[in-house]
């Protein structure tokens, strides 16, 4: 658990340092009359990212977290079949995404997520897998002006509805 924690700190943080070296290309401060840069969320999101990973790595060399104390393994066989299982859920989020669109594939996933991994209600499963996109929908194509991957044709009467309702 010891190494698995500080291998996964060092991953995250370069993975943290890539994003923002890649949004660094676009602006990431405020432009004026205009809002925040086109890489400004991304960089400044990498850079919190980029200092939580430093405070884990300094609680591991302190030893002063739990799992830098362990010395169990990072993952036992129900932590494998997890991982296999959310992570089989989220590979599937994004192969739906070119067919059903970014906000119907979150659906699908979240329902995946909600009912069949949290074993949740029908109830709460499906008014979050609705509620949760549509909320998502109205905030980065009314608010923030940033148009998500819609899918196959097929989708665009549902977007036709809800760009009535934004415009």
């Amino acid at each position: 658990m010891r190494l698995g924690e500080i291998i996964t700190a060092g991953v995250l943080a370069l993975f943290s340092i890539y994003l923002m070296v890649e949004s660094a290309d676009l602006e990431i401060g405020y432009i004026k009359g205009q809002g925040p840069g086109g890489g400004a969320w991304p960089f400044w999101l990498s850079a919190i990212m980029l200092v939580c990973t430093g405070f884990i790595a300094f609680n591991w060399y302190k030893r002063t977290s739990p799992p830098s104390r362990s010395t169990e393994p990072v993952l036992d066989s129900y932590g494998w079949k997890m991982l296999l299982q959310v992570g089989g859920g989220i590979f599937m989020f994004i192969a739906l995404i070119d067919v059903i669109s970014m906000y119907g594939a979150m659906a699908v996933f979240l329902l995946y997520y909600v009912r069949f991994l949290g074993r949740h209600s029908w109830w709460l499963s499906l008014l979050l897998a609705i509620a949760l996109p549509i909320a998502f929908f109205f905030f980065f194509e009314g608010l923030m002006r940033i148009t998500m991957p819609k899918g196959m044709d097929f989708t665009e009467p549902f977007y036709n509805i809800m760009y009535e309702i934004i415009y």
